[in-house]
């Protein structure tokens, strides 16, 4: 019972990291060109990096927890 709870704790977290890399990536890339073309000074741009680097971070979280979780269980 235990392994199906992590299994699907881990599929859902997983999907979590993914769909924050996913958004981050396309949001950064949208305030990177809408910065651009409307003359943003350079600051709005590394407020844009900080943040995706915020999500990637907490993506890697995610991903390191499912790792650990998974490497302490026996593999089937």
């Amino acid at each position: 019972m235990a392994q199906a709870t992590n299994r699907a704790l881990d599929t859902t977290e997983g999907r979590l990291a993914a769909l924050v890399i996913a958004v981050a990536t396309v949001l950064w890339l949208a305030v990177q060109w809408f910065g651009k073309a409307a003359g943003l000074p350079p600051r709005f741009a590394f407020l844009a990096d900080f943040a995706a680097i915020a999500a990637y971070l907490f993506a890697l979280a995610q991903v390191w927890r499912i790792w650990r979780r998974r490497s302490g269980s026996p593999r089937n």
